[in-house]
């Protein structure tokens, strides 16, 4: 689950879920605290209300009683001077800490129990003021005066009162209060725990998996995992982090690559120039010292010294077009070109030189006449040399042939070229388009190669969209296939060149 929708689902929660909790926790201890109420002081019906609200509830404690005392001051008001009723009255009340107390034209008639003379003086005082005012709360005695006022005749006025005490009923307040005030911390501190528990899985452990990661990579280490759990915001940038360190890894590695094919390159230019460098200061001092005393030895001499000269200037070349494939910068001139045309243009060069190392060319040409492909002549020219001079050089045997065999398949052009050479062993075969990559190291030390040839080779190809691979039977046959796309002219061309 993503991050966000983990946060409005928590957002919404934190509201909801602690508000339900705390009703159904504030229903339950008011339910309680309510039957402890009517259990203690003999109560029945006890409003809710009531229970936050010390008036109403003292009312409510007192209610039936005063209901009978307000209905005997209409009907019976002589009734309230009976000592034996209103001790009846007294006893059933004072089970619930209150009393009754009855005033007389400012005389204490009756008081159901002994109250001070503050207290006495204060109900007194009450009694000539605020006659509409049923209940009051006289804060310094912490008790609360209901009042029933009645006439005896048209001269004597009285009032009976009844005086609950706080100090039993706030207590129950005050528990009711402070039980609600634990529950709502409570509450609040598993629903906020368990959501934060919640966010924390898909939040810090992903942030530490990532403290863990800079570190292994600051410390120089990439071989790690941090295997990565979920689909939400964290988790993929865990994963965009660790595709950095995959890839950070590949270019460390590349890296070490290249500069072990730096260090093999420079190695194998220094021998294949020494070689040709010291057959040719050879030949140079032996002309100085007179050794080439005929004109058939100098002869002999001087075009040995070209040739040398050539190959180094071919390796010269070489380099300098590698290091345009090592930064990808070869720059290809594409034409459309007859396949079968040009391949009668570079038999003849190619026989050349084939035939100056004694080795014979057989040329099988199964194209259509019409056959055609898009290229850069100059780099496929370059290709099919490379080839040809990689044939010649591991040739290694007399009566040597390279065969070239040009042919269509659907539309596919296949170009062979094979050799009956010593050949490529199975576990190097798969590597000989590798760059620096040389089957026989002892071999290549006598006849020279910088092992890059067949990997220039095969970028060419591949930058030409088309595929190239090998075949070797050891002492027998060596094939480089190379396949091409045909070119196929747009039905609008043919109508166009037919109309022509």
């Amino acid at each position: 689950m993503r991050l966000s929708t983990k946060l409005k689902i928590s957002f919404g929660f934190l509201i909801i879920l602690p508000v339900a909790l705390f009703g159904t926790v504030l229903f339950s201890i008011t339910k309680i605290q309510l039957h402890r109420i009517q259990e203690k002081y003999g109560i029945q019906n006890i409003s809710y209300d009531a229970l936050m609200n010390p008036v109403l509830l003292s009312n409510e404690m007192c209610r039936q009683e005063y209901e009978e005392i307000r209905q005997t001051a209409e009907d019976n008001p002589s009734k309230l001077r009976d000592l034996n009723y209103l001790n009846a009255i007294n006893n059933r009340i004072s089970k619930r800490n209150a009393y009754i107390v009855v005033i007389e034209d400012n005389d204490i008639m009756y008081q159901g129990k002994e109250i001070s003379d503050e207290l006495r003086v204060k109900l007194i005082e009450s009694q000539n003021h605020n006659s509409e005012i049923r209940s009051a709360y006289l804060r310094d005695f912490n008790v609360l005066a209901s009042r029933v006022s009645y006439m005896i005749d048209s001269h004597t006025y009285g009032t009976v009162y009844f005086v609950i005490s706080f100090a039993e009923i706030l207590p129950q307040i005050k528990k009711l209060l402070f039980d609600t005030m634990i529950s709502v911390i409570i509450i609040l501190i598993l629903t906020s725990g368990a959501f934060t528990m919640w966010i924390y899985r898909s939040t810090v452990r992903p942030i530490n998996k990532l403290r863990l990661a800079t570190n292994n990579i600051k410390n120089g280490n990439l071989d790690f995992d941090m295997d990565v759990e979920g689909n939400n915001e964290f988790a993929e940038l865990c994963k965009d982090f660790d595709n950095m360190r995959k890839r950070l890894k590949y270019n460390a590695e590349e890296n070490v690559r290249r500069d072990s094919e730096s260090k093999e390159l420079i190695s194998n230019i220094s021998h294949d120039l020494k070689t040709p460098i010291t057959a040719i200061k050879g030949y140079v001092e032996g002309i100085m010292d007179g050794v080439a005393d005929t004109d058939e030895k100098m002869d002999r001499y001087i075009r040995t010294i070209y040739t040398k000269a050539c190959d180094m200037d071919n390796l010269i070349n070489e380099l300098t077009f590698y290091a345009k494939v090592d930064s990808d910068k070869i720059n290809y001139n594409f034409i459309k070109f007859n396949l079968t045309e040009y391949f009668n243009d570079c038999i003849d060069e190619i026989g050349v030189d084939l035939e100056s190392r004694n080795i014979e060319l057989k040329y099988i040409n199964e194209l259509d006449k019409e056959t055609a492909i898009v290229a850069d002549p100059e780099q496929f020219k370059r290709v099919i040399n490379n080839i040809i001079n990689n044939s010649m050089k591991y040739m290694e045997i007399n009566n040597g042939v390279v065969e070239i065999h040009l042919y269509n398949e659907g539309d596919d052009v296949h170009i062979d070229i094979s050799d009956n050479g010593k050949g490529i062993s199975p576990k190097d075969i798969g590597h000989i388009f590798d760059r620096f990559y040389r089957s026989d190291t002892s071999r290549n030390s006598r006849t020279g190669g910088s092992g890059i040839g067949l990997s220039i080779v095969k970028k060419i190809i591949i930058d030409h969209g088309g595929s190239i691979t090998a075949e070797s039977i050891p002492y027998e046959k060596t094939t480089i296939k190379i396949i091409l796309d045909r070119y196929k002219e747009d039905k609008d061309e043919q109508n166009t060149d037919s109309r022509g």
